[in-house]
């Protein structure tokens, strides 16, 4: 441990006084700082283009890891008493409002990330590498991690909330609001202060038959100084993986306050080493297990499970779609193709507490909205769910797959923004779906048929809070295979304005998936957005 004495004193501190005055700390601010840097080398993110660049026409080559013993020992337990020293926090006293604390290497998080410090103005910066230093945690003194060598690097960071907002509610040593952790994972809490699903840098080859996912990582991160009480940081990635190299710049705004959840602007660079069947960009996981929809017999005792109830998509001709998440008897692949989309998202609709009985609060989970700022052209919003019996799997997948095949020499430049939010950023006008409810087909008191299933589909919005009492919007169907019957609409009765549902009945052979279409009208005019929905015969057999 090094103190406000050694450290002043030691050969450095002359050095580290003139690289915090630089990044605007003060030198008084140093004691509580006591970050130990490395030598400094010119930066900028066109340099650090040309890095990934460069590195995408060489052989792939993993970064070097600590001892694999010592990482070994670095598991949950040990990992869940190791806490990070806010007094040692980057910008724990400045210049910016948001302190950044950092995750240390263990058995789950092996790969190491190495931080940097950026001094100067942009375009004529240097970096100083943040060397890894065990005196940046409180950790038990017999702690494996304390085996870890100097310099071993970091498996991640997040940035703390704000040093200037209110305490009594919002404490910074005790509150963050967005993390990078694992691979190129990150994500952040929205306006209701929770955390959920993530979003990735890149996604290779998720679900891609006869590959193997790869898991490129963020192997540094470059960090610029705050300016005074700004809401928002400046941090920039390199990406690397076996198929793939990248540089990336992230803008996040986060207000002190907390009431307008996260926004990041993210720019990035990829350079393909080789081909990759299926190149995910802007990708978002998630987690569901069961919703309203499907749910089998005794699974668990709360009513849902989820952190994403669906995926939500503003097409580029304008048209709003709302798809509800499944979770499938095997891995499904569906891709909603579309020309420059205007957005899409993994969204959580389903906001009441009493849908989930839980104190982990999926009810305040955070939807996630991608909104491309340059026009991305053809290709689709691709989602991939994949079976899970439990709710510690993450096994929904949403991002954009180009049309164009993804080559080996290809590159890119991309331009989009990520909302975090408790609902979508761009509203559509019409009435939005809110509720996906399935069961045995035909009519109550007669013997119910098979292989018929029963849909109530609830929409709720101003377009329907118009209509005349006796005028009833139409339901607008198709479907892939199968026979509708029994199909109309009702307001439902719990006395709320444009509340309705669609309900029919759909009778289907065999085991193959049906995707369904479904929106509501009155004589020419839409009134909802459109619902999709894939359904599994498969998945319900044995279940109603």
């Amino acid at each position: 441990m090094i103190n406000r004495r050694t450290f002043l004193s030691s050969a450095s501190a002359t050095a580290a006084t003139a690289v915090f005055a630089a990044l605007g700390i003060p030198p008084e601010a140093l004691a509580a700082n006591r970050i130990k840097l490395g030598n400094a080398a010119p930066f900028s993110f066109d340099t650090l283009i040309a890095q990934a660049r460069a590195a995408a026409q060489k052989p792939y080559k993993a970064q070097i890891k600590p001892p694999l013993d010592v990482l070994e020992k670095i598991d949950y337990e040990a990992l869940g008493k190791i806490k990070a020293n806010t007094d040692h926090a980057l910008f724990a006293d400045g210049p910016g409002q948001f302190p950044a604390t950092f995750f240390p290497l263990g058995r789950f998080f092996p790969a190491p990330v190495h931080m940097y410090a950026l001094e100067g103005t942009s375009g004529n910066a240097r970096a100083r590498e943040i060397l890894y230093d065990e005196s940046y945690f409180d950790m038990p003194p017999d702690s494996p991690a304390r085996k870890l060598p100097r310099g071993s690097g970091f498996a991640g960071f997040r940035f703390q909330e704000s040093r200037f907002g209110d305490q009594a509610r919002l404490d910074w040593r005790k509150n963050d609001w967005v993390a990078f952790l694992g691979a190129s994972y990150f994500r952040a809490i929205g306006d209701l202060y929770q955390y959920g699903l993530s979003a990735r840098g890149i996604a290779i080859d998720v679900a891609q038959p006869g590959k193997a996912e790869e898991f490129p990582d963020f192997t540094h991160f470059y960090f610029e100084a705050p300016a005074g009480k700004s809401d928002s940081v400046v941090v920039y990635a390199m990406l690397d993986g076996p198929s793939i190299a990248g540089a990336y710049k992230f803008t996040m705004r986060r207000d002190p306050d907390g009431v307008a959840g996260v926004l990041m602007e993210v720019e990035c660079a990829l350079f393909l080493r080789r081909d990759i069947g299926r190149l995910g960009i802007a990708p978002a996981t998630s987690m569901m297990w069961f919703s309203e929809a499907v749910k089998g017999v005794g699974a668990d005792w709360r009513p849902e499970v989820h952190d994403s109830d669906g995926l939500a998509m503003w097409r580029g001709n304008g048209e709003h779609i709302w798809r509800p998440l499944n979770n499938p008897a095997r891995i499904t692949a569906s891709a909603f193709s579309d020309d420059n989309p205007r957005g899409f998202g993994l969204l959580q609709r389903d906001r009441n507490f009493d849908h989930y009985q839980d104190g982990v609060h999926y009810e305040r989970r955070p939807s996630l909205w991608v909104e491309p700022l340059d026009g991305w052209g053809e290709g689709s919003v691709q989602l991939i769910e994949i079976p899970t019996d439990d709710e510690i799997h993450d096994n929904i997948v949403a991002m954009w797959v180009p049309k164009a095949k993804a080559a080996a020499g290809d590159s890119y430049r991309l331009r989009y923004h990520l909302h975090w939010l408790k609902d979508e950023p761009f509203q559509t006008p019409l009435a939005r779906c809110i509720a996906t409810r399935l069961g045995n087909g035909g009519v109550p008191g007669q013997p119910r048929p098979q292989n018929v299933r029963k849909f109530m589909v609830e929409f709720k919005g101003a377009p329907l809070e118009k209509l005349a009492m006796g005028e009833l919007p139409e339901a607008v169907l198709s479907t892939s295979r199968g026979k509708f019957s029994y199909v109309f609409t009702e307001a439902v009765p719990d006395g709320v304005a444009g509340h309705w549902r669609a309900q029919f009945d759909l009778a289907v052979d065999g085991d193959d998936p049906v995707d369904l279409r479904l929106y509501l009208r009155y004589k020419d005019e839409t009134l909802s957005e459109t619902w999709l929905y894939q359904y599994q015969p498969f998945k319900t057999r044995g279940i109603y």
